[in-house]
């Protein structure tokens, strides 16, 4: 069950942990327990000694939820620091989408045509299909997803959002 209240709010939250087996469970159980929802998680080991990763997390909530999503992760053993991205003011969000468009004919043309204005890479091309990627923001990607399902759509798959903070300083 996903509480939803009117003052929702999308918000990135990095969080930076142990990388040890069993990390990532607790911290989904933490969220599936208390009946909050991820739209987007990735994780990736971000130290050259593989000790210690980043989890990007995108939830929406009402702030005072963000609030207690925030301590409740805190408190998990293996987490060292925990940014709410959004608030923590200008930072950089990116997306990867592979996109398998079916096509022929104009809607080949049409296909082709949308994916050079999205910027999307022809990384696969038969007669009948093309895979694209697409990078940017979640909001272009869903907005790409939109036009393809127009031309001939047929799978997608997306990473999530990688997010990190602008300026010197880590966050």
């Amino acid at each position: 069950m996903h509480i939803r209240h009117e003052n929702a709010e999308r918000h990135t939250l990095s969080v930076i942990v142990d990388n040890e087996a069993g990390v990532l469970a607790r911290i989904a159980g933490m969220f599936s327990s208390r009946g909050y929802n991820i739209e987007s998680l990735t994780v990736a080991d971000i130290t050259e000694s593989e000790a210690i990763s980043r989890i990007t997390i995108v939830t929406r909530a009402a702030r005072e939820v963000i609030d207690q999503i925030i301590a409740q992760l805190d408190r998990l053993v293996p987490v060292h620091k925990v940014t709410d991205l959004t608030e923590l003011g200008p930072h950089v969000e990116r997306e990867l989408a592979l996109v398998k468009v079916r096509g022929t004919g104009d809607h080949r043309i049409e296909a082709l045509r949308l994916a050079e204005v999205y910027r999307a890479r022809v990384v696969d091309a038969t007669i009948s299909s093309f895979v694209f990627e697409v990078t940017g923001g979640s909001e272009k990607i869903d907005k790409f997803l939109e036009l393809m399902r127009e031309v001939g759509l047929v799978e997608v798959a997306r990473t999530g959002v990688a997010a990190i903070a602008r300026g010197r300083e880590p966050a």
